[in-house]
């Protein structure tokens, strides 16, 4: 019979979703680029570039099987749909389960028919399965279940190495005159610069935007970075935007790879030696661990948890996120603008510079999640909303995270060079040269110390909180520093 195969701008993927027993004979490609994909927020144009010439690449490999492929551009899916729906006589449309709740309940109303959403390598019913056997949410439990399940890194049901996560191994500041190998530099064609035109957006040699760029990708960090991404995965640098991360997430997200196939060829170096085993274990627990974790919990735990603000978080987004020269903070002006350069930066900046940011100087939890969700490349619906609401900012009172991950300036100090000729001294919470971080993060501790005062894993901290002899100096401080905070003067 024939029909419509609706194809998302995150499912670019021939072997999974929809695609995967399609026809060219019998099947119709639709994909739509609405006009709220586009316009309807304050997209960072290196993220809008990426999915849409992703998408436009994708269309023309499924022609070049043999499809009629209808790539369409409407004020919204639905409208795109509709019209190509009555183009080709009212035929049935299937589509892979989409990524977000609202995609699937207009979808859903639209009377698209699913099926499975095979893009991540745990299926919504079984994380449910697992979600509902469990007394709290703790990743590392799921992450092993998932070891076990996936037999991937056990031997007799045992951690290869005797331990189940190197951790500790994996915690090492950036080293001093280390040589970073260089990244990939994707050059661009006909597409690539015609969606450039488009958006008014010159697009930087960072991303790749087809299947055989994130291929050379993935084989790029598994040659010249895979063996150091362990020690080095949560240092921060200003010698070294990207380190050792394998810069794979935009295309894990989009649909050009597949978590299989880079779980495979990561065991495959691996196994052939040369790769130490907590770079391997690292890795490897961010794929099948973190982000098929992140994206279950997404559908757990449902529409309404975005909603969340437990901690009561009402302050207006900070000028210095959406402009780096608000800010003296060393750390801050460099992670920004590296954001407004690539759309990108790992995930320690994310949590323990940006999301730490938010938490302690109590940002609206939604403001904070709209911002995150504009300015990442890789910045998915079901990826950011656990992240943000649940782990970056505390604000589901700890359903997901049974602590806040709030810090000062000696954590930033201690895994980045950031706090080298910065204007503010890390050590210091109280006086004019004092780091923000670190008299917030006192402050922060007061404001919530009812709270956090049942929280077993919060004990350390609220007994320090209540040994500080500064105390009023320090919430003085905190008063000035929020008030030049919100002028972006600080």
């Amino acid at each position: 019979m024939k029909r419509i195969i609706y194809i998302p701008f995150d499912h670019l993927n021939r072997n999974y979703g929809a695609l995967k027993d399609s026809d060219p004979k019998n099947d119709i490609i639709a994909i739509v680029e609405s006009a709220r994909m586009t316009t309807g927020r304050a997209w960072h144009p290196a993220r809008l570039h990426f999915l849409i010439s992703s998408a436009r690449h994708f269309g023309e490999s499924l022609k070049g099987e043999g499809f009629i492929v209808e790539y369409f551009k409407a004020p919204t899916t639905i409208d795109g749909l509709t019209d190509i729906q009555k183009k080709h006589g009212n035929l049935p449309i299937v589509c892979a389960e989409p990524s977000s709740f609202t995609q699937y309940q207009a979808l859903q109303d639209f009377g698209v028919t699913f099926v499975a959403n095979d893009f991540f390598l745990t299926p919504r019913p079984l994380f449910k399965q697992w979600a509902e056997n469990q007394k709290n949410f703790l990743m590392e439990n799921f992450y092993r279940a998932q070891r076990l399940r996936l037999n991937i890194l056990v031997e007799n049901d045992k951690p290869v190495g005797g331990a189940w996560n190197f951790d500790k191994e994996n915690r090492l500041p950036p080293p001093k005159s280390h040589v970073w190998p260089t990244y990939l530099e994707h050059s661009h064609d006909e597409i690539d610069i015609q969606v450039g035109k488009e958006l008014n957006y010159s697009p930087t040699s960072t991303w790749a935007t087809t299947r055989l760029g994130a291929l050379a990708q993935l084989q790029n960090f598994i040659t010249n970075h895979f063996a150091e991404f362990g020690p080095y995965e949560d240092a921060m640098t200003t010698d070294n935007w990207a380190l050792h991360h394998s810069l794979l997430s935009p295309y894990l997200n989009n649909g050009l790879l597949h978590p299989e196939e880079v779980i495979e060829a990561a065991l495959e170096a691996f196994e052939a030696g040369g790769i130490p085993l907590e770079s391997c274990e690292g890795f490897i627990r961010q794929i099948i661990g973190w982000r098929e974790y992140v994206n279950g919990m997404y559908w757990f735990l449902g529409q309404d948890y975005r909603t969340n603000n437990q901690l009561a978080a009402n302050r207006n987004l900070l000028p210095l996120f959406t402009d780096p020269n608000k800010t003296s903070m060393n750390c801050m002006r460099q992670t920004i603008t590296d954001i407004q350069n690539r759309a990108w930066v790992h995930h320690i900046p994310r949590l323990m510079l940006l999301s730490n940011l938010a938490l302690i100087t109590g940002v609206n939890p939604q403001e904070f999640l709209n911002w995150m969700r504009e300015v990442f490349i890789d910045a998915a619906e079901w990826v950011m909303v656990p992240n943000v609401i649940g782990m970056g900012v505390h604000a589901d009172g700890g359903e997901m995270m049974t602590k806040p991950y709030a810090a000062g300036g000696a954590y930033i100090s201690r895994m980045s060079n950031y706090c080298k000729g910065c204007k503010y001294n890390p050590k210091l919470r109280t006086g004019e040269t004092a780091c923000p971080f670190t008299t917030l993060y006192w402050d922060f501790l007061d404001r919530h110390s009812e709270t956090f005062s049942s929280n077993h894993r919060m004990g350390q901290q609220i007994f320090g909180l209540k040994r500080l002899s500064d105390l009023p100096e320090l919430k003085e401080r905190a008063r000035y520093v929020l008030k030049g905070l919100d002028k972006g003067e600080i």
